[in-house]
């Protein structure tokens, strides 16, 4: 079994290497908000901030977008920030800016080395999509790139195909986000992800959204999924489990897969390399 690849800040592994890096979404409308939200969420300690600048009243205005992320960032207490304007068609709030704008907004924030990571949607154009990665690449900006059904789980093929589109256009995360019909879809999603990290050389973030797609929250780090969304003060997507929670639910799955404390220590170095090595239950 391929091991699980870590997602990078600035060249250093989220969570300092632990699976799955926990990442808490920011959604205020306004810097004020904004800051007020990391306030909130430092103090539980997430692995990295998700500013969702779809829900922010002035994405279109590139000067307050980089002092609010200036501002994030000296509030954060170190945590690295990742920016996403989440497209309406996926998921995310509408917006009274085209995509040029957007798009420029992102390239500012990059060159203003004011953020780690940007998220940007695989259904963008050709054109936009290289734009970004470019300018990504050249500012040590590391790049998601990102699918989103919020309606239904696409079949295997389309899975396999998103992941792949990911790494064919150099993305250094591919993410993979849908909707599940019944808990039958929760397992295609976990199959794809193990078998995307099996063939492909870069990070991948998976998740099914709702009620049973919280279960992918939880226990998709062992199917090659590196994070998982929590919620810090306020949820971005459906299922997403309050971070105090999530933190339970994934050290007892994290016992169970590669063992109790008094065990763990033969574990950390594979732990800090993203592997992690199954439990042998039959050890005293």
């Amino acid at each position: 079994m391929k091991q699980t690849r870590l997602i990078e800040a600035r060249g250093k592994p989220l969570g300092g290497g632990t699976l799955p890096a926990i990442i808490t979404p920011l959604v205020g409308k306004t810097r004020a908000e904004v800051v007020d939200e990391v306030a909130a969420i430092v103090p539980k300690k997430p692995d990295l901030l998700e500013w969702r600048i779809d829900f922010f009243q002035a994405i279109g205005e590139i000067p307050e977008v980089i002092a609010t992320a200036r501002a994030i960032r000296g509030a954060a207490g170190g945590i690295p920030l990742l920016l996403t304007r989440r497209n309406a068609s996926e998921g995310g709030q509408p917006l009274d800016i085209g995509e040029p704008a957007v798009v420029a907004m992102y390239r500012a924030a990059c060159e203003a080395g004011c953020v780690e990571l940007i998220d940007y949607e695989l259904s963008n154009a050709p054109q936009d999509i290289e734009a970004l990665r470019a300018v990504s690449k050249a500012t040590g900006v590391g790049m998601i790139m990102s699918y989103h059904d919020f309606q239904a789980t696409p079949d295997a093929a389309t899975l396999d195909g998103k992941f792949a589109l990911a790494a064919e256009l150099g993305a250094d995360v591919g993410k993979v986000a849908v909707m599940p019909a019944s808990e039958h879809d929760v397992l295609e999603l976990l199959a794809a992800t193990s078998r995307a990290r099996e063939a492909l050389d870069i990070p991948l973030i998976s998740m099914s959204m709702g009620g049973v797609g919280s279960l992918s929250r939880v226990v998709g780090w062992v199917y090659g999924s590196a994070a998982t969304f929590a919620v810090g003060k306020s949820s971005s997507a459906p299922g997403q489990i309050a971070i105090e929670e999530l933190r339970t639910a994934l050290s007892i799955t994290r016992q169970a897969v590669l063992g109790p404390e008094d065990r763990r220590q033969r574990t950390e170095d594979s732990s800090v390399t993203g592997r992690f090595a199954p439990a042998n239950f039959s050890d005293p």
